[in-house]
């Protein structure tokens, strides 16, 4: 259960990056910022459920990584951030060392 409760706290990390990124409007302003802390509270919880029965620095490698790909994923997708062979390299390296670390269990 700790690896599902990991998932879906790297899966929450992904929200509080958009919510600071709708921040950036004048008019979603407060809602931006409200998404933003919600989703770090929310990821922040599932993390602390996930290191019950995870190595700490597993856990927060897997959650950062998961966080990272996804906010990288939804601004290519959302926001139109730029992409490149080199970024999308950088993104599977990322994903290749957090699965090599559960792997490595």
């Amino acid at each position: 259960m700790s690896w599902v409760y990991l998932v879906l706290a790297g899966l929450f990390e992904i929200g509080w990056p958009v919510g600071l990124k709708m921040a950036q409007e004048p008019q979603t302003r407060w809602m931006g910022i409200a998404v933003a802390v919600a989703f770090m509270c929310v990821s922040g919880f599932l993390l602390w459920l996930a290191q019950r029965h995870i190595p700490i620095g597993t856990a927060y490698a897997v959650w950062t990584g998961i966080g990272a790909a996804g906010t990288f994923l939804v601004g290519v997708l959302y926001y139109g951030d730029p992409t490149s062979f080199a970024r999308y390299m950088g993104v599977a390296l990322i994903i290749g060392g957090v699965v090599t670390l559960k792997l490595a269990h």
